[in-house]
């Protein structure tokens, strides 16, 4: 907790019960908490994750790379029309809040899990993806690996095709794609649990990691 973001909720005129609220949750998922813009913005790796704040008729927490989580509770709005990568969660009373305490800790672990793999998000002014030449080649290799794909939500397509555009060198960029065909096939985004032990579900949240092999 940062004692220079206090002030900021002790002044808070509105919103003021809900946005502590959202404070605690935030910092329970081991954000570092920083003042920026005047507001509360929330850091993974000295990279900006969250930022909370409100408006007149709500106040919100906002993912700046909403776009590539996957959104399994459908609860991600866009801000603005124009808006291609934050994506926020609106609330207008303390309860709500409270009622979603996982929901929000599972949206927060997965942005986190974005940014430790690096994901970044593509700036596409249409809004489409422009798929590597060896992701097409597999499409055309594999109609079954292609349906699997085009089933999966558009928010995991995009965090997978960042991970394979992501590769210097076309051999990384097959094997990235390789490596991930199985999870595909399964239906399975890029940060989805695999294991089924994580609590945090379809997140993963590292339980993997522990199990006696």
């Amino acid at each position: 907790m940062n004692p220079k973001l206090d002030l900021f909720f002790e002044k808070a005129t509105k919103w003021q019960e809900e946005l502590v609220k959202l404070r605690e949750i935030v910092l329970d998922c081991g954000l570092t908490e920083e003042l920026k813009w005047g507001v509360p913005c929330y850091t993974f790796n000295k990279t900006n994750v969250i930022i909370l704040g409100g408006f007149k008729d709500y106040c919100f927490i906002s993912f700046l790379k909403g776009v590539l989580l996957h959104d399994s509770e459908n609860i991600l709005q866009k801000p603005g029309e124009n808006t291609q990568s934050g994506r926020i969660i609106p609330f207008t009373d303390i309860q709500t809040i409270i009622g979603m305490n996982q929901t929000l800790k599972a949206y927060i672990y997965e942005a986190i899990e974005v940014e430790k793999a690096g994901l970044k998000v593509e700036s596409n002014s249409k809004g489409e993806l422009v798929f590597p030449d060896e992701l097409l080649q597999k499409f055309d290799s594999d109609p079954t690996f292609k349906t699997a794909f085009e089933a999966l939500t558009p928010g995991r397509q995009r965090a997978y095709n960042i991970y394979f555009s992501g590769a210097k060198q076309s051999k990384s960029r097959v094997s990235r794609i390789e490596s991930y065909v199985q999870r595909i096939l399964n239906g399975k985004g890029f940060n989805d649990c695999t294991c089924g032990l994580s609590k945090r579900l379809p997140n993963c949240d590292g339980s993997h990691k522990y199990i006696n092999t």
